[in-house]
C-alpha cells in the first residue's frame, strides 16, 4: 500500500511564498508522474503542475511562472515552490502520483490527504 503524506500548507500574504512536500511511503512499487491538483471552494479540481519520474513538467497556464515542481526520485518526494501568491490560489492542494507495483505489474493512482493554502488580500 503506498501512501502520500503532504505538509506545508497554511495562510500566507499576498506576495508571498510557500513550499509544499509530498512523500510517498511503502514499497513494493515505482513512482511515476507526480503532481499537486487544487480545489477552490466551489470549483473542480484542477491540476497546478505535474513532473515525470525523467523530470518533464507542465503547469496550468495561471501558475507559470510563479510556482515551479520539482522532486527526489531517491525520496519519492515531490515539492512545489510557490512563490508571488494571489488570494485566487487560495485552495486545498493534493499531491497525486501515478505508480506500479514491481511483481506483480500492476499500475494504480493514489491522492494525498490535502493541505489548505489560503493566501490573505
Amino acid at each position: 500500500q503506498v501512501q502520500l503524506v503532504e505538509s506545508g500548507g497554511g495562510l500566507v500574504p499576498a506576495g508571498g511564498s510557500l513550499r509544499l512536500s509530498c512523500a510517498a511511503s511503502g514499497s513494493g512499487f515505482r513512482i511515476n508522474t507526480m503532481g499537486w491538483y487544487r480545489q477552490a471552494p466551489g470549483k473542480q479540481r484542477e491540476l497546478v503542475a505535474a513532473i515525470t519520474r525523467a523530470g518533464s513538467t507542465n503547469y496550468a497556464d495561471s501558475v507559470k511562472g510563479r510556482f515551479t515542481i520539482d522532486r527526489d526520485n531517491a525520496k519519492n518526494t515531490v515539492y512545489l515552490q510557490m512563490a508571488s501568491l494571489k488570494p485566487e490560489d487560495t485552495a486545498v492542494y493534493y499531491c497525486n502520483a501515478n505508480a506500479n507495483t514491481i511483481s506483480p505489474l500492476r499500475y494504480f493512482e493514489v491522492w494525498g490527504q490535502g493541505t489548505l493554502v489560503t493566501v490573505s488580500s
